[in-house]
Parts: C-alpha cells; sequence; structure tokens
C-alpha cells in the first residue's frame, strides 16, 4: 500500500534551476550551490505529462452561487467532464459533441495523452442502449443536458432477478452462506464449502454491500494478511425529496499504526457526516469537504489511544489513511479526495472517452507536475506510491480536493484505491475492465474489477465502490 515519505520532502532530485542542476537532498529548502528555493512552483517543459486534473489552492471557498431550491455550481464543460475544482475555479473548455461517436480529447497541458478507449464487450442481457441525441448548450455556467433512453436508466435485469431478492440486491447475488470462490456449495460449521473445499474470508478480508443505486466491494488480495481497506455506501435525499448517493473509500497507510483502524474510523465518519449534511440542504461539495474533515479527526483521535482503548504510548506511526468519495444527486457529480485513491467517470456509450476525475497526492503526481518525469517514468519508479497527503495526526497539512461535474450522458462512477487502478490505470484501461453491464449491474461489476485485479497479481488490498448516473431529461432543469 501506500508509504508516507520519511522525512518530508519537495520531491527534487536536482536544483531545478537552468543555470544550476545540482543534485540535491530531498530535505533541503534551498539549493546548497545557487541558492534557488527548491518548495517553488516549477512550471513543467511544453509538452510533458501532467495529471488529469489541475487543482487549485485548496482553501474551501463560499458555497457556490446558485438559485433558490438549486445545486447549480456554474460549472463549465471542461475537455472530460464539466466540473470546478476545489478551488472554485472553472476546469478547461473543450467542445463536445453528443450527436455520435466522440473522439478523445485533444491533449493539453492539464490533460495526459492516452490511448483510444477500448471498446467493452456487448452486453449479454438487457436494453440495447439508445446514444442521447443534441448538441450541448453552453453558456451561463449551465447547459442543456440530453434526455437519456429511458430504457436505460432501469437498473434491475429482470431475466435474471430472483424472485425472493431482498430490494436493491444484485441479480447474481448468491444466498447467504454460500461460497464466495465457486458460488455453488454450501459453507460448513467450520468455514468450508462442502462442494470446492475452499476457505471462507474473515469478515473482513472480502466485503461486499449493494444498495439500490450503489454497491461496493472490498478484498484483502493475494499478497497481504489483512485487509486494510474500508467503504461506507449511504442513500439519502435532499431537502426537496430528490434522491443522493454517496460512496466512500478509505485506505490504510501501511506503514502506518493500526491503518486497519484508520480506514474503518474514516470512511465511518465520512459516510455519517455528507449522509446527514445533504437532508439538511448542504451543497454537495461543500458537504464533501465537511465529511473529509470529520474523517480527518477521527483517524486523529485513534492517535490519542491505544488499540486496546487505552492511551497511545508515545512515539509510533500515527494511524493514517487515504480517502476517495463521490455524490451523485440530481444530474450533479461531485468528488472529494486526499492521498491516491481515485474515481473515474465511465460512460455507457463506450464510443464516448472516460475520465479520471483525481489527482494523485504522490510523489509519482509531483514529479510529473514539475515536468522533472513523465507519467511512465514516474510510477515506474520505485518512490511512485508514497504518498503526499494522507488523513491522520502526523499529517503535514490537510488538504481536502473536490471537485463537481454534470455529465451530459449515462454512466458509472468508479472510486477506488489503488489496489485496484494499478492494474488500470488509464482511464481508457478502467473503461475496458468495466462490463458493459454495470450501471444495470453494479455489484456483479464490482466483483468483475475486483477479479482483474486479483488476475494481475493482487499485490493490495483491493476496494472499489460503482455509482450508475443518469442525467436528467432535458428541459427538466438541471442540479
Amino acid at each position: 500500500m501506500d508509504q508516507k515519505p520519511q522525512p518530508p520532502s519537495h520531491g527534487l532530485a536536482a536544483c531545478p534551476n537552468p543555470e544550476c542542476a545540482e543534485p540535491v537532498d530531498p530535505r533541503d529548502r534551498y539549493c546548497g550551490a545557487c541558492g534557488y528555493d527548491l518548495s517553488a512552483t516549477v512550471e513543467p517543459p511544453g509538452g510533458q505529462d501532467r495529471p488529469t486534473m489541475p487543482i487549485a489552492a485548496p482553501v474551501w471557498p463560499e458555497a457556490p452561487p446558485r438559485d433558490p431550491g438549486s445545486l447549480s455550481t456554474l460549472t463549465q464543460h471542461p475537455g472530460e467532464l464539466p466540473g470546478t475544482d476545489s478551488g472554485g475555479r472553472d476546469l478547461p473548455t473543450v467542445p463536445v459533441r453528443t450527436d455520435g461517436p466522440v473522439a478523445a480529447p485533444e491533449p493539453s497541458a492539464a490533460s495526459a495523452p492516452s490511448a483510444p478507449p477500448t471498446p467493452a464487450p456487448t452486453p449479454e442481457a438487457g436494453p440495447e442502449p439508445v446514444p442521447p441525441s443534441g448538441e450541448t448548450v453552453r453558456g451561463g455556467g449551465d447547459f442543456e443536458l440530453a434526455a437519456p433512453d429511458p430504457r436505460a436508466a432501469v437498473r434491475v435485469d429482470p431475466a435474471t432477478a430472483a424472485p425472493a431478492a431482498a430490494p436493491g440486491a444484485d441479480p447474481g447475488e448468491p444466498a447467504e452462506g454460500t461460497c464466495v470462490a465457486c458460488r455453488a456449495g454450501r459453507v460448513d460449521g467450520d468455514g468450508y464449502c462442502e462442494n470446492c473445499g475452499h476457505a471462507q474470508p474473515r469478515e473482513r478480508d472480502h466485503m461486499e454491500r449493494a444498495l439500490g443505486t450503489v454497491a461496493a466491494v472490498s478484498d484483502r488480495g493475494l499478497r497481504h494478511h489483512r485487509n486494510e481497506d474500508s467503504f461506507a455506501l449511504t442513500e439519502t435525499s435532499l431537502p426537496d425529496g430528490r434522491p443522493a448517493t454517496v460512496a466512500i473509500v478509505c485506505d490504510g497507510v501501511s506503514s502506518a499504526h493500526r491503518p486497519d483502524e484508520a480506514s474503518a474510523a474514516a470512511a465511518r465518519a465520512a459516510g455519517a457526516v455528507i449522509g446527514e449534511a445533504l437532508p439538511r440542504g448542504t451543497h454537495p461539495q461543500q458537504a464533501m469537504h465537511e465529511a473529509i474533515v470529520a474523517a480527518a479527526e477521527a483517524v486523529t483521535a485513534l492517535a490519542r489511544t491505544g488499540g486496546d482503548g487505552a492511551d497511545a504510548p508515545p512515539g509510533g506511526n500515527s494511524p493514517a489513511c487515504t480517502i476517495v468519495g463521490s455524490v451523485v444527486t440530481d444530474g450533479l457529480l461531485v468528488v472529494g479526495w486526499v492521498g491516491d485513491s481515485r474515481a473515474y467517470w465511465v460512460p455507457d456509450d463506450r464510443t464516448a472517452p472516460a475520465a479520471r476525475l483525481t489527482e494523485d497526492d504522490s510523489w509519482a503526481a509531483q514529479m510529473v507536475k514539475a515536468g522533472l518525469m513523465n507519467e511512465a517514468q514516474a510510477y515506474a519508479d520505485e518512490r511512485a506510491h508514497a504518498i503526499t497527503g494522507w488523513l491522520g495526526a502526523d499529517a503535514y497539512e490537510l488538504e481536502p480536493h473536490t471537485a463537481a461535474f454534470k455529465p451530459d450522458r449515462p454512466g458509472v462512477v468508479v472510486v477506488c484505491t489503488d489496489g485496484l487502478w494499478n492494474y488500470a490505470e488509464a482511464a481508457e484501461a478502467m473503461a475496458g475492465a468495466l462490463p458493459a453491464d454495470a450501471a444495470l449491474r453494479p455489484l456483479h461489476a464490482a466483483r468483475v474489477l475486483v477479479g482483474h485485479a486479483l488476475d494481475g497479481g493482487g499485490h493490495d488490498n483491493i476496494t472499489v465502490a460503482l455509482t450508475p448516473f443518469t442525467p436528467p431529461p432535458a428541459g427538466a432543469g438541471s442540479s
């Protein structure tokens, strides 16, 4: 999993002054040869890769302006999705068509080059999706949203749904007490399958949960002795009754003390806070910010007590974790994060480009942002996953990132830990691994993604949550 850098480092291997370029120690603040300020921002050379999305100063601004009764964040349409960053600034814009196949946007200073998206296989069952039509209308910060095909909004596959299935359960959900390996045999009282003999996982080794509009799966993986990830799912509503779906995913920092407790505490706190804030009328982007702050406080509180509830001994490495979350409500998609857990957007129409919605707080991302390496070089380095932002008592400074988007077509929001995205890093790779019917069967799709990571080696804990997204019909107003 992630490692906290010890000690704090500016991430530079050499002085960025073009007239100097002397090797520097990662703990130095100034270059010993020329006195250059090593903490100063370095603009990357033209053509260099950069993380997916620019992040402005993470100081939370006033609530975004909006009309009474509206959730409008006055977002604009960027290269991939309409959005604002955590500083409240509009993200870059490029023309986007919705009347046919959509080509991937040209590389820009805020978007790394990527290969064409890989078409996903056609679903075996279920309605054929009808691509939305009409041109996106821009101006004034809002735009007209194309109406989705009503059949694509159905979230249950009647052909495979079990008659006695619980509300919100996935059609392929096995009965309680069924083996998680063969999904056919009955589990004995000693924890082994009568059919295949597979030992069943401990409760936290493999966790699954499905609500009506969101599903998540977490697995220990193949190399770790315990699962240090955690998640929280919530279905709530806005004050006027419109539904809202929340997914929170946390990844414990394995180099810290009690990482499993840290991720669990953060997920619980964030899910509870955002679940209470939205019904009160708090803007979803502000609610996400407050949830991350609450999660950080919950993890910090662990540093004051030991695992048995007694006072924590002096010294040691404080509990820590990363966090990523999403809120989907009434045509609005909000994401928030600290660390290197990620959120992706995958449209149902796989001819349209997928998008990565978050920028890692990591050594690799710093190298790319400074123009010292491209993404391939940075992530090939052994220091790539050293994180520069996390939740915990010894975090340098809490800097919650949030962004709001208004997708103009149906799709699926993927929030996950690096145990998954290590095996599907690019947005196109994530779209290729995600089943084409993910919006109809989110729990099944989450299992498939976990299986993709396990097939790739399962070197880390794996957690993913999927939330289907359907834009409001044209003329119905926007959030």
